[in-house]
């Protein structure tokens, strides 16, 4: 792609998340979602490949409609309370409408349908965009408006997309299709907490953000985008499958390492406000997202000589992509754990 396009791309995703950031009428929000969506569409069909312009068609038509969804959704809520400001939400159809539509946005369960088939159809730089930087906008307007949402419905959001997250990604062997499922499963752990600590889902998101660009640059490095490619990495570059596999542990949330912190704040403060069963739900679905991260680590680190694999072993060949983002990343998403109360005092 030529650099300057690509500039230009990259430069009006930034405007169009930082207009949403920015606004406080539904017009202006609306529009940087617009220009978010349009800006990201020729970067996932820059390779021509039928598959990328099939995600990006699928990728269109499901933010085209979610946008439909928030622009009537704020019409309606205008017409009944006479406002355009996204802090005065108060008619419960459009407050219903408006969340369905950023569920649809962000992917998160039961509309969550295109996220594996299209992620599957990117390549990982810019999968890494849409999994991190695209859930961005949107979150920013479901946190100023989780207030005035039925709490009910955020948590059914919440619980189902956990659930799926775990689910959906048990018989995957595409790692695309892997990192869209858990994406999925994180989006769930953020949703449920909204309504009582919406700090909380910030640091989960931020963490989030953190672990999935580590998670995909690793990926990029190594080449690899099967589960069974990813078996040959040990052979390829020791040190980055070791940790890697750290990485996809930290995604599963275990300690010490950096995914353990948004989980243990957000069952904390589930318990706080008196909800075990919730909190209970919440923690076995992680389990069920972490056995495939457990697989993913047995199929990198464990199946090695002399046990056997139909894949080629790869050649060490020299990589052109600079590693400062992918070390500064991982270093991230292992140690910031230890940061936990200065990073709880900086967000409340």
């Amino acid at each position: 792609m030529n650099p300057y396009v690509l500039a230009i791309l990259l430069s009006s995703l930034g405007l169009g998340t930082t207009l949403t950031f920015a606004s406080s009428h539904w017009l202006l929000a609306w529009m940087g979602l617009e220009i978010n969506t349009l800006a990201i569409a020729p970067l996932m069909a820059q390779h021509h490949h039928p598959r990328a312009v099939e995600a990006t068609t699928k990728y269109f038509l499901t933010q085209a409609t979610a946008a439909a969804m928030i622009l009537f959704a704020s019409t309606t809520n205008a017409w009944m309370t006479g406002e355009w400001s996204i802090n005065d939400l108060s008619n419960p159809i459009a407050n219903t409408m408006f969340m369905a539509a950023l569920a649809l946005k962000i992917g998160l369960a039961p509309v969550h349908f295109w996220m594996p088939e299209v992620l599957q159809g990117l390549d990982l730089l810019t999968g890494l965009i849409l999994s991190t930087w695209q859930k961005l906008a949107p979150f920013a307007l479901i946190v100023q408006t989780a207030q005035n949402i039925d709490p009910l419905l955020l948590t059914l959001l919440g619980i189902t997309s956990t659930l799926v997250g775990g689910w959906g990604g048990l018989n995957q062997t595409q790692l695309r299709k892997i990192l869209a499922y858990s994406s999925i499963a994180h989006m769930g752990w953020m949703i449920i907490v909204i309504q009582y600590a919406p700090q909380l889902t910030l640091i989960a998101l931020g963490t989030y953000i953190i672990m999935t660009s580590a998670a995909f640059l690793t990926l990029k490095m190594s080449l690899t985008t099967k589960i069974s490619t990813l078996t040959t990495t040990w052979s390829k570059n020791p040190v980055l499958a070791s940790t890697t596999a750290l990485v996809l542990l930290s995604l599963g949330g275990l300690p010490p390492l950096t995914g353990f912190m948004p989980k243990w704040m957000i069952l904390q403060e589930l318990t706080k406000q008196d909800l075990p069963i919730i909190a209970t739900a919440m923690a076995l679905a992680a389990l069920i997202s972490l056995y495939f991260y457990l697989r993913l680590c047995y199929a990198m680190t464990l199946t090695v000589s002399p046990n056997t694999t139909n894949s080629t072993t790869p050649w060490r060949t020299q990589t052109t992509q600079t590693s400062l983002p992918l070390a500064l990343s991982i270093t991230a998403t292992l140690g910031l754990l230890p940061m936990t109360p200065t990073i709880l005092m900086l967000t409340t």
